[in-house]
């Protein structure tokens, strides 16, 4: 029997316990979503005339800085005009409606990203140790950083290259460029949200070395591969031309490093609480 005072064991969860725990941080989850993509739909003029039509103007902050940064190294980047050569329009009749909504899911998403990242932590910090626990807030406020930093990068940066190149590029002067919104949209939202997971490298390296899927070693010694990687990734998520690959290529593989560095700290813990 149990001394009066003496804290009780919680019992230890099932299977379907931990499936009926997830199914509401999941609705919280998704509820979060739902509220702010609601507060998104209601500023339709901000979201879409200020935001997302932002990169197809020719004085957008991000071509005024290249503009001004391919002048001082005398390379003649394409990046100085008044207007870029394309137009934006819908062809279907729900075009427009459809845009409006999916726009503020993706928005609502990304408002309610540290909400999403709280829940996630919720679920799994039952699983981890108590002094893991305590850095809730801390992990919360970095993957939320991360995330908002790649969204950051791949709205001011991303974006625009892909624009800027894809806009003015044609096969034919008897091609005209005239995209229609949803494809418009598509590339903004695939740049921005890419950009935004891609930046999570280090958290995802962090618990797959807790998990010792992955060791310090192991992305030193494959750090050549990943470079080619990164590589091909930033050919894919930017025009095929080598100056945007190169300004999408650095801060990724400067987040690898960090990644390594965060391995190594971890891997040294779990060594230390073995031993």
């Amino acid at each position: 029997m149990k001394k009066i005072g003496q804290p009780q064991e919680e019992p230890e969860m099932s299977f379907l316990d931990h499936l009926e725990e997830l199914r509401w941080h999941l609705i919280r989850a998704v509820l979060a979503v739902v509220i702010a993509a609601t507060l998104a739909f209601f500023l339709k003029g901000f979201i879409f005339d200020v935001l997302l039509f932002g990169p197809s103007k020719g004085d957008f902050w991000s071509y005024s800085m290249l503009c001004e940064l391919s002048q001082i190294v005398g390379i003649d980047g394409g990046f100085c005009f008044e207007e870029l050569p394309f137009t934006i329009q819908s062809r279907t009749m729900g075009g427009q409606f459809s845009a409006h909504v999916w726009t503020s899911i993706t928005a609502g998403f990304i408002i309610a990203f540290p909400f999403v990242i709280y829940e996630f932590w919720k679920f799994v910090a039952p699983a981890m140790h108590e002094n893991e626990r305590k850095h809730a807030k801390g992990f919360i406020f970095v993957t939320s950083f991360l995330f908002f930093l790649g969204v950051l990068f791949g709205y001011y940066v991303v974006t625009p290259l892909s624009i800027n190149f894809l806009g003015k590029y044609q096969v034919s002067e008897v091609v005209l460029n005239e995209f229609d919104l949803s494809s418009y949209i598509s590339l903004v939202r695939a740049s921005v949200i890419a950009t935004g997971l891609i930046f999570e490298l280090p958290i995802l390296i962090y618990f797959l070395t807790k998990v010792g899927v992955v060791t310090p070693q192991f992305l030193k010694t494959y750090r050549k591969y990943a470079l080619v990687i990164v590589l091909i990734l930033s050919a894919v998520i930017t025009p095929p031309d080598i100056v945007s690959q190169i300004i999408v290529a650095v801060p990724v593989l400067i987040l690898y490093e960090v990644s390594i560095v965060i391995s190594k700290v971890i891997y040294k813990r779990e060594i230390k609480e073995k031993s």
